[in-house]
């Protein structure tokens, strides 16, 4: 019973401490805040998390354990690049979209605490360009598509994708957005990326 009620506990935590920073961000969110919407008092969310970041962390790793699989599913599966492409775009694009603070506390972390990419790939999952970069060297010598280094490519399909949840405000700044038609902007996105991708790289 212990075992469960403390599992039970956690998930509690997790749930509402994702709803938090979802809402008000990493600096916005306050531990007593979480406490209450966990149902729980101060006390014993601090027996669970010391502090905000570690708590930070954990619901990241909970997410990021979620979309890490998908992702390297989609590169290493026998798929074209083509519809690695477009998969991938719509997989990540649509998990942004439930979970809009992480690229942003990614970028965070990386630029405070280069450590922290080593935590990452200690994750079940992590994404593995190897059976990626072979098919796009086979697509090549086949003639589908054209000549790319690989790495650009995937840091192209990457940069693309993350962006409009990075730079958000300057986004609905520009393009003058309120909020339902910047979702609706990014949600277009899952096509508009992949079409924008394969038109430049596809030999005919």
């Amino acid at each position: 019973m212990t075992k469960t009620k403390d599992k039970n506990t956690e998930e509690q935590i997790l749930n509402a401490a994702k709803n938090i920073f979802q809402t008000k961000g990493m600096d916005g969110s306050r531990m007593q805040e979480i406490a209450d919407k966990a149902g729980i008092n101060k006390a014993m969310l601090h027996y669970y998390y010391r502090s905000k970041q570690l708590l930070f962390e954990a619901v990241f790793k909970n997410a990021f354990s979620l979309l890490a699989p998908q992702l390297n599913t989609i590169l290493n599966d026998d798929s074209s690049i083509e519809d690695k492409i477009k998969n991938f775009t719509v997989d990540y694009t649509s998990f942004m979209m439930k979970h809009p603070y992480l690229p942003k506390f990614i970028i965070q972390e990386l630029n405070r605490n280069e450590d922290f990419i080593k935590k990452l790939k200690e994750n079940a999952g992590f994404p593995n360009l190897k059976k990626f970069k072979e098919k796009v060297a086979e697509e090549i010598k086949l003639g589908t598509i054209k000549p790319i280094d690989a790495d650009q490519l995937f840091v192209n399909i990457l940069a693309l994708n993350i962006f409009p949840f990075l730079g958000k405000p300057l986004i609905k700044a520009i393009t003058n957005k309120d909020e339902n038609n910047y979702k609706t902007f990014v949600n277009q996105r899952k096509t508009a990326v992949a079409d924008f991708i394969i038109n430049a790289i596809k030999t005919s």
